[in-house]
This record gives structure tokens, sequence and C-alpha cells, in this order.
């Protein structure tokens, strides 16, 4: 039996990617807030505010908020309103979960082509911001393509443990 190994590294490989994403999240809230911190010193207590903090602080939100999308999905720290499915049975919250899956896997497919075509229309014409810095606006833009193709991948590898059950576990404790 190929595919179940198969399947199995897939899912390892995909979940160790959101990990990493999501982790790399969390490193850029904490750098947004020491280029804040560094803003409100300069401009309060020296008198002299930059011209990049801001802007380069709102710009590593958006990645950090669309990197960390797949490591909400993966943890289950999605909002959700569950009066409803917690009166369901087992099968019925399974049927549920899907459909909330498969929903969010059609509305990150959405979300890739039309942010990447966004992306490209801005590099295609030369975007910038219209600040000091003129940061190219597909340095932002294309945030939204990789955010979501990373949550598309991730509610995928979801679907596939709610069909097949959890991947196996090694000899070690760990899953594959």
């Amino acid at each position: 039996m190929v595919r179940r190994p198969r399947r199995a590294a897939m899912i390892k490989h995909a979940e160790a990617l959101s990990e990493f994403c999501g982790r790399l999240a969390a490193w850029v809230f904490v750098a947004i807030g020491g280029m804040i911190i560094y803003e409100v010193a300069m401009r309060y207590l020296f008198n002299a505010p930059t011209i990049w903090a801001e802007e380069l602080s709102r710009f590593a939100q958006i990645w950090a908020t669309y990197l960390a999308a797949a490591y909400v999905l993966r943890h289950r720290q999605l909002i959700r309103i569950d009066m409803l499915t917690r009166r369901l049975g087992a099968r019925g919250r399974l049927l549920a979960e899907a459909y909330s899956l498969l929903w969010i896997a059609g509305f990150s497919a959405v979300a890739i082509w039309y942010g990447s075509d966004i992306a490209l229309e801005s590099i295609r014409i030369g975007r910038a911001s219209s600040t000091m810095l003129a940061v190219p606006r597909w340095a932002t833009e294309f945030a939204v393509p990789v955010g979501f193709a990373l949550l598309l991948l991730q509610a995928l590898v979801e679907l596939l443990k709610l069909k097949h059950g959890p991947p196996p576990k090694q000899d070690h404790g760990e899953p594959l």
C-alpha cells in the first residue's frame, strides 16, 4: 500500500510548512512591535520621526496575517459558531466540518486567482505606494495569493485527515 505513506508524508510536509509560517508570522509581529516602539520613541522623545517605520510595519502586518492563516486553521483556532454543530451527532459534525473546509478551499482558490492577477498587474504597470518610500505594491499584494495558497493546502490536508483519519504514528510517537 504505497498511497498511505505518500499521503502521510504529504500531510507531514504541509503541516510543517504551516507551522513554520505561523512561527515566522509570530516573529514578524514581534518585529512590528519593535518598529512601532522605535517610531514612538523617535517621534515623541527625540522629535525625529522616521519615514519608514509606519509603512514597513503595515506591510509586515499584512504578510504576517496571511502567513498565519494556515497555522490558525491547522490548530483549529478560527472563529467558529458551534451552537448548531454541538447538537449534531458525530456524523453531522463531520459533514459540517467537511462543508466548512470545502468553503475555505474554494474561497482560497478564488483569492489566489484574483490576488495573483492584481499583484502581476502591479508589476506590469509599476504601481508603488504613495509614500516617501514608494514601495512596489506587488511586495504586499503577493501576500494574498501566498497566504491563501498556504490556507488552501492546509484545508486540503484537513479534508484528507477527516476522510482517512489522522496519519499513522511512527515508532517514536510522532505523526508521519
